[in-house]
């Protein structure tokens, strides 16, 4: 028998052996320090041991055996023995950091999607508004929502009352205008940071949330509630019609002449204009093996590096980035009323596909942008894989910057592991 249920005498044995080893250890690693009596004494103290299990020595006369050599090695160990605690602690944990960098790199990874590209098959950062003080949650409730879903909250208060404004004139992400500002991820991690301001009368009050975080969710939640419009359909309609407020505003180079999208929410000094938590994306564990042995398969989540695509390496150096496979070499694939087409018929593989052909629940469908403009059909290389997200109208995907080298495959999702939401399982 073995482990708990092996008898005492033959647990004594396996022990003796380790107090050998560990006699071995010292001998060679302090040979050239100990005197020769001390040598000798480890030497016969160990020979000692050997003998008696030579001669299948009953339990208590190897114990003594046992005993004799633990009392010469705590004089001659040195370093080796005994240890103090705090040196096996940091063994421990130098053993277990090195097992768990192997497990990274060759087998499993984590992995947390920072934007909705995906979405709503993998969330990244979303936010929970609030329209009220009241609907708020407490800050027991606080600490429950940071545990389970890692919440943070933001709270923006007037400076001065009047009409809420939102400043237009942003880049990238969204159309109202915010600054990238340096930061701290965990109050302690460089970081980089978006800052927004929000105008009450001729104040403003300002709010930071993370780099990838799509705050025009946010703003439209709260603003606009109930308009199933994006928020830069709501900022181009208003341009349009020429709804847009011009202010004269002070900026480091003097007043300037700023436009900004009408809210026609009006609050009082020191009201709530803007109350959400930022719920933490969805993190999940990337199977690193698989993609080794078998081919990656239309219709799976796919995970790969960004270093040797031009246009992403450019924007964020070597990334990994999560999408959907659609193509593999040889596919021709187009677009064309939401639906995306592989080798002329509408794509398998996953539900995402006939979801987004659908725009079933809150799938948007495939929009015919990029290389796939006007229905253009876009063939697949040797060697490549085209990825797109499921979140079509907000996914900076295969279809502008290009294919993914084969030799930048990653894996495939496997499971997602945290926040604690119905999501929690299993990944799609």
């Amino acid at each position: 028998m073995f482990g708990p249920f092996a008898s005492q005498h033959r647990k004594t044995r396996s022990l003796a052996n380790d107090w050998l080893e560990l006699a071995q250890k010292v001998v060679c690693y302090r040979r050239d320090v100990l005197s020769e009596a001390d040598l000798s004494a480890v030497g016969m103290a160990s020979g000692q041991v050997r003998q008696l299990l030579r001669e299948q020595a009953d339990t208590a006369k190897l114990k003594l055996g046992i005993d004799a050599l633990e009392l010469v090695l705590r004089r001659t160990g040195g370093p080796h023995y005994p240890k103090s605690s705090w040196v096996e602690n940091v063994e421990f944990f130098l053993v277990a950091a090195i097992v768990i960098l192997g497990l990274r790199t060759f087998y499993v990874q984590p992995f947390k999607i920072p934007t909705n590209s995906m979405w709503p098959s993998y969330y990244g950062m979303t936010g929970q508004v609030y329209a009220s003080k009241a609907e708020e949650p407490s800050p027991v409730e606080q600490a429950l929502g940071f545990l389970a879903v890692g919440a943070s909250s933001r709270r923006v208060d007037a400076p001065e009352g009047g009409e809420v404004l939102l400043p237009i004139g942003g880049s990238g992400r969204g159309l109202i205008s915010y600054n990238e500002v340096p930061g701290r991820s965990w109050l302690v991690l460089p970081d980089r940071q978006r800052e927004y301001r929000i105008f009450t009368g001729s104040r403003s009050a300002m709010v930071r949330v993370p780099l990838d975080f799509d705050m025009d969710w946010v703003l439209r939640d709260t603003f606009f509630p109930g308009d199933k419009r994006s928020l830069s359909e709501i900022v181009n309609a208003e341009r349009l019609a020429n709804r847009l407020a011009e202010v004269t505003v002070a900026t480091a180079a003097g007043p300037q002449r700023a436009y900004f999208l009408r809210t026609g929410k009006v609050v009082k000094a020191g009201e709530r204009v803007l109350s959400f938590d930022i719920l933490t994306g969805d993190q999940l564990f990337v199977d690193r093996v698989s993609y080794h042995f078998v081919r990656p398969k239309v219709g799976d989540g796919f995970v790969f590096r960004t270093g040797n695509i031009p246009d992403l390496a450019r924007m964020g150096g070597d990334q990994y980035y999560i999408k959907r496979l659609v193509g593999v070499p040889g596919d021709t694939l187009r677009i064309a009323d939401y639906t995306l087409y592989r080798n002329g018929a509408p794509i398998t593989g996953s539900p995402a596909f006939d979801k987004n052909a659908r725009q079933a629940e809150s799938y948007v469908g495939y929009r015919n942008e990029g290389s796939f403009r006007r229905g253009a059909e876009v063939k697949i290389g040797e060697h490549q894989y085209m990825a797109m997200g499921d979140n079509s109208a907000n996914s900076l995907d295969g279809r502008y910057w290009g294919t993914v080298p084969g030799k930048d495959v990653v894996g495939r999702p496997l499971f997602i592991y945290y926040p604690f939401t119905k999501r929690w399982g299993p990944a799609p």
